[in-house]
């Protein structure tokens, strides 16, 4: 079994990424890559990992969902109160990383992050499905319940006592903004010779793009 895991490997070959065709800022190079990324039609494309920790130092990992990026940063949507917002609260510093496989490429996001204001957040929860909203209302995230039914028959109450009615979002759901201060653009490449450049935000505000060792 371990010598079958072992032995599973890919050759990347598809692309190469350059210092002379980077872009200068690190949110153009996002967007040149998601609009390629979009163009590929891969599957959840806007699924990326969000790693958080607490004030300790215990790390944290779990696949979100990208609802907005500008200059400013990367934007996701959650419950405050789950175990994901408690760590956020402790200690405001993240990380995203997007696999897009099919392009043999990965992107590292390291930054700050914060709650977005309330009439964003009020926005996107208007946006979503109603099932979604209820969703939102019914699930206390992160939390020990005491079995799928009892969260089946919770929501079930709710859509029938709100039926009808338009939602207000909870106060206890948001979203966050990731302002990164380090993106890592990493580009497969044959024999593990990877492609990857890190764009590191200066004190002037400018970035310093660096090569690093595959």
């Amino acid at each position: 079994m371990i010598g079958s895991i072992a032995d599973i490997r890919k050759n990347y070959s598809q692309e190469r990424l350059s210092e002379k065709d980077a872009e200068a800022n690190p949110m153009q190079q996002f967007s040149k890559w998601w609009d390629e990324a979009m163009a590929s039609e891969i599957d959840e494309v806007n699924a990326m990992t969000l790693a958080t920790a607490s004030s300790d130092g215990i790390p944290s990992a779990r696949i979100v969902l990208l609802k907005g990026y500008d200059t400013t940063g990367f934007t996701f949507f959650t419950n405050y109160s789950s175990f994901k917002g408690q760590q956020l609260a402790e200690n405001p510093k993240a990380c995203l990383v997007f696999f897009w496989k099919e392009l043999e490429r990965q992107v590292r996001i390291t930054g700050l992050i914060e709650k977005i204001s309330s009439a964003a957040s009020d926005e996107y929860f208007s946006s979503r499905p109603a099932g979604s909203q209820i969703g939102a209302l019914a699930s206390p995230q992160s939390q020990v319940i005491e079995s799928r039914e009892w969260l089946d028959n919770h929501y079930k109450d709710l859509e029938n006592k709100l039926e009808g009615k338009q939602l207000q979002r909870p106060s206890h759901w948001g979203g966050y903004i990731v302002k990164p201060v380090i993106i890592e653009f990493w580009q497969g490449r044959p024999s593990r010779l990877h492609d990857r450049l890190q764009y590191i935000l200066m004190q002037d505000g400018e970035w310093k793009i660096e090569r690093l060792a595959p």
